[in-house]
């Protein structure tokens, strides 16, 4: 028990957190600006799955990229670090529930992650699986080991204020 709270405990955790936390806010910044500036393309991409309703498809397509940024910009900045991680790590869980099934189906189709690109240039694959599996667990790491986020919430008087 010691020793999960030694590692818990690790001092090493805030940079370590922090170099977690800039990667995978480049990861969701970088996905999100083409699915922001091409809302149609990106539709089409979650349409492909073939999960959701027609009916949900923009809607999915137009609120999805803004919560990547939000989550995103929230990492960077080093605010609300927990809950940002606990979106990110939700967000891979639908993700890769939403592959597994394209991957069942064998649907030849491109991801959508990041520019809309055709099924050729970059498939679906159990790779992409388990890259989002990596994603999830750097998730995971900063919610469940970055207790004192280095960023923002260290300055003292928006400590305060968040409370």
């Amino acid at each position: 028990m010691s020793r999960l709270r030694g590692l818990r405990d690790w001092k090493g955790h805030a940079w370590l957190g922090l170099a977690t936390r800039l990667y995978l806010a480049w990861v969701f910044l970088a996905a999100c600006g083409f699915k922001i500036m091409a809302p149609a393309s990106f539709a089409l991409d979650v349409a492909t799955y073939d999960i959701l309703p027609l009916s949900l498809v923009n809607a999915m397509a137009l609120i999805l990229p803004w919560v990547e940024l939000f989550a995103g910009l929230m990492l960077v900045a080093g605010l609300r670090v927990r809950a940002a991680s606990l979106l990110i790590a939700g967000m891979m869980v639908v993700f890769m529930v939403a592959l597994g099934m394209a991957l069942a189906k064998g649907l030849d189709m491109s991801c959508g992650c990041f520019a809309s690109s055709g099924a050729e240039e970059d498939p679906i694959s159990y790779l992409t699986m388990l890259r989002d599996a990596g994603w999830l667990a750097l998730a995971l790491y900063v919610l469940f080991f970055d207790r004192r986020p280095l960023g923002v919430e260290r300055i003292p008087w928006v400590a305060r204020r968040l409370g």
